[in-house]
């Protein structure tokens, strides 16, 4: 049953993510915690920022991530193709479809549309995240952190992979001496 709902929750995605992986982010979210709830927000955001951090299309590697988590090798391999085969059929149908249709209106504004709609579904991810940031950083510090992130990308030009790989550093740094703190704290 398990390896079911993996291919099912990967194929959704796949099929339903238009626009390139930044739009089937919200979707896969949707399958992994709020449908069949295998992480919390938390967890999904870290694999998120790690699967931003590394190179190649983001939908592919959290279904790999994800798969292998939830039902091991085969769980990834399932994921990985449940995810892949949509994408792969439907450009093929698609492009040979606006090939053959490029110039009618209706394929400029198909096209067109695209766009903010991808943006909306990011849009919304991200607000969801700012507002459960609350619980762990609060508001003061996670809005410092995400004016701090606008101007190192929009007017510094820093790649976000290091803006992840910074701020997860810093995360693990700030971890670990909380941790080291509260142990000094039980000890006492």
């Amino acid at each position: 049953m398990k390896q079911k709902d993996i291919f099912i929750a990967f194929f959704r995605s796949g099929m339903l993510g238009f626009g390139g992986g930044p739009s089937a982010i919200p979707l896969v979210h949707r399958e992994v915690v709020l449908i069949y709830k295998w992480m919390n927000d938390e967890e999904f955001s870290d694999v998120l920022a790690l699967a931003n951090a590394l190179p190649g299309p983001i939908n592919t590697k959290m279904a790999g991530y994800i798969g292998w988590r939830v039902g091991g090798f085969w769980g990834m391999m399932n994921a990985l193709f449940a995810t892949s085969i949509p994408t792969v059929v439907l450009m093929i149908l698609f492009l040979t479809l606006l090939t053959a249709h490029k110039d009618k209106p209706w394929v400029a504004g198909m096209s067109k549309a695209v766009l903010p709609v991808a943006g909306v579904l990011l849009g919304v991810l991200a607000w969801d995240f700012i507002v459960k940031s609350k619980k762990t950083l609060g508001w003061l510090w996670g809005t410092i952190l995400i004016l701090t992130s606008v101007i190192v990308l929009e007017f510094l030009h820093i790649h976000p992979g290091i803006l992840i790989a910074a701020l997860l550093t810093a995360a693990i740094v700030l971890g670990s001496r909380k941790k080291d703190k509260q142990e000094r704290r039980g000890q006492s």
